[in-house]
C-alpha cells in the first residue's frame, strides 16, 4: 500500500499558494485492508474512506470508463492492480495530475510541472472530452489562475469546442453547473470564466442570454474588484439581460433564492434607481415597497451596491444616487405606525393610512 497527496494540494504548493484541502490517493490496497486499518467507507460510487484519526478522505486508485451521458455517466473500477499513472491519467488537467509521496517527491508522469512553468491549462488525455463538466471546470481554473498569467492551451480549447458542439453540456445537472458557476464568480477575475466559455462556444449552449463584450462584463469586474458577495456578483453578471431572460437563467441553474431575488429586482428597478433623485415621490415609495425595506432592509442595500457596481462599470466615478436612496429608505422606515393604531385604524384602512404617511415623509425628504 502506498499513499500519495494528489491534485490541487500538489499544484498549489508548487505555485506557492496556500493549501487548504488535501486529496489522498491509496495505491495497492483493497477495501478490506482499508477497513482493517480503521478507515471508514463513505463512497457510494467508488471506494472513499475517512481516516480514523484525521477524518480526511482517502480514495483508492481507480480507472473509469464512459457509460452514459453527462457528468455522472461513468463506470469506475478500483483494485490493488490500478497504478498511480492509471489513476492520474483520468484527471482533467496536467497540473492536477501530479502526486507527492511521503518524502515530498513529486511524481509527474504527464508533465504538469512543465505546464505550470509555461502557465498552461492543458488536458491530460483525449478522455478529457468524455466529461462535459470539465468545460466549466477549466473555465473556472482559467478565472482562478488568470492573475498568474495562465491560459487554456489551444488543443484543450479545441476539445472544449467539440464538447460544446456535441450537445453533452445539456446533460449536466443544474446543481453541478451552478456549483462551478458559483465558485467561478467568487474568483478574483470571474469575467475570465465567461470569456473562456464564450471562446469555446459553450456560453451559447449554457447561457445564450449573456453577452461577452467588455461593457456587459464591466459590472461583474467591479463587483469582484470590490469583493462583493455572490448574490451581488450574480446580479452584476446579469446586468444587461432582459428581465424575462434573468428569470430563465435563475431557473435553469436553480440559483439560490438570494441570488434570484436580487437579480430579478435589479433587472426591474435599476433604471429607476439610476434616476432616483428625479423620481416622483409615489414612484420612489413604490420601489421601496417592492423591496420591502421595512422587513428586509439588507436586500435594498444589496440592490444599491449592485447599482453602484453597474455605475462604476460604466466609467462613472461616483454614484450619488446611493446615499439618496439610503436616506429615502430610512425616512420611510422611520414612520411610526403606533399613532395610527391608537387612532383605531386596522386592516386595509391602516395600510392605506400608513402608506399615505410614508408618502408625506418621502415628499418632505425630497424637499430638503
Amino acid at each position: 500500500m502506498q499513499i500519495y497527496k494528489v491534485g490541487g494540494a500538489v499544484r498549489d504548493r508548487l505555485l506557492g499558494r496556500a493549501v487548504s484541502d488535501i486529496d489522498w490517493l491509496v495505491v495497492g490496497a483493497t477495501v478490506e485492508e482499508m477497513q482493517a486499518k480503521g478507515f471508514r467507507p463513505v463512497g457510494a460510487d467508488f471506494p472513499v474512506f475517512l481516516h480514523p484519526q484525521t477524518g480526511e478522505e482517502y480514495a483508492l486508485a481507480r480507472t473509469e470508463r464512459k457509460s452514459g451521458r453527462g457528468y455522472g455517466g461513468f463506470t469506475f473500477h478500483a483494485s490493488p492492480e490500478v497504478t498511480l499513472e492509471e489513476d492520474l491519467i483520468r484527471r482533467d488537467l496536467t497540473i492536477n495530475a501530479m502526486a507527492e509521496d511521503d518524502q515530498g517527491n513529486v511524481l509527474d508522469p504527464y508533465h504538469g510541472q512543465e505546464d505550470l512553468e509555461h502557465r498552461l491549462l492543458r488536458h491530460v488525455s483525449p478522455a478529457f472530452a468524455e466529461d462535459p463538466l470539465r468545460v466549466l471546470r477549466v473555465a473556472r481554473f482559467a478565472a482562478r489562475y488568470a492573475p498568474l498569467g495562465f491560459q487554456v492551451a489551444d488543443d484543450t480549447l479545441e476539445l472544449m469546442r467539440q464538447i460544446a458542439a456535441s450537445g453533452e453540456l445539456q446533460a449536466l445537472t443544474a446543481e453541478r453547473s451552478w456549483k462551478e458557476i458559483e465558485r467561478a464568480l467568487m474568483e478574483e477575475q470571474p469575467q475570465v470564466f465567461i470569456q473562456v466559455l464564450n471562446d469555446c462556444s459553450a456560453l451559447q449552449e449554457l447561457m445564450p442570454e449573456l453577452h461577452c463584450d467588455a461593457d456587459s462584463l464591466a459590472a461583474l469586474v467591479q463587483a469582484a474588484k470590490h469583493r462583493q458577495p455572490l448574490h451581488v456578483r450574480w446580479a452584476c453578471l446579469l446586468d444587461r439581460v432582459q428581465p424575462a431572460a434573468i428569470k430563465a437563467l435563475n431557473q435553469r441553474f436553480k440559483a439560490p433564492r438570494e441570488c434570484q431575488e436580487l437579480a430579478v429586482l435589479t433587472g426591474e428597478f435599476s433604471g429607476r434607481a439610476d434616476a432616483g433623485m428625479a423620481l416622483e415621490p409615489s414612484g420612489l415609495l413604490e420601489m421601496l415597497q417592492k423591496f420591502d425595506v421595512y422587513r428586509r432592509p439588507q436586500r435594498f442595500e444589496d440592490f444599491i451596491v449592485t447599482c453602484e457596481m453597474r455605475a462604476l462599470g460604466r466609467g462613472e466615478q461616483t454614484y450619488p444616487q446611493a446615499e439618496y436612496l439610503r436616506g429615502a429608505a430610512a425616512t420611510a422606515r422611520a414612520v411610526n405606525v403606533k399613532p395610527l393604531v391608537d387612532a383605531g385604524l386596522a386592516g386595509q384602512a391602516l395600510g392605506e393610512a400608513l402608506k399615505n404617511e410614508r408618502l408625506k415623509a418621502i415628499e418632505a425628504y425630497q424637499r430638503r
